[in-house]
């Protein structure tokens, strides 16, 4: 078997793991709304191979990875994609963090020791 052929193989025994209906399961219906399940869905593989005088060598790997991206609301009046996307909560809260942190020091301010030389 070469390398080809096993990435090959490798890759389609990972994307039949991989599916929307694995992270979510089926649409759901309720009264006129339909509800469909929006994954996003990332691959990775690698391999080599090699013949260093009569010792056949080679490997491979891979990887998948899939999450929530947002659901497809559809009704009678139309669809519309809501999207699952924490990325400016996440910036709100860090932003909000460093600067809850500024006014902490702020306020804290620095302690000052002042000599004061006496003349008797």
């Amino acid at each position: 078997m070469n390398i080809q052929q096993l990435l090959q193989g490798m890759a389609e025994r990972v994307s039949a793991s991989a599916s929307v209906k694995n992270v979510y399961g089926d649409p759901v219906v309720v009264g006129s709304h339909t509800v469909i399940p929006v994954a996003r869905i990332r691959y990775a593989f690698g391999g080599g191979g090699g013949n260093q005088h009569e010792h056949e060598g080679g490997g491979g790997g891979g990887c998948v990875s899939a999450g929530p991206c947002g659901a497809l609301e559809v009704t009678s009046d139309g669809a519309r994609f809501v999207h699952f996307d924490q990325r400016q909560k996440i910036g709100a809260a860090l932003a909000l963090g460093f600067l809850l942190g500024a006014a902490v020091m702020a306020l804290k301010g620095t302690q000052r020791i002042e000599l004061v030389k006496r003349t008797e």
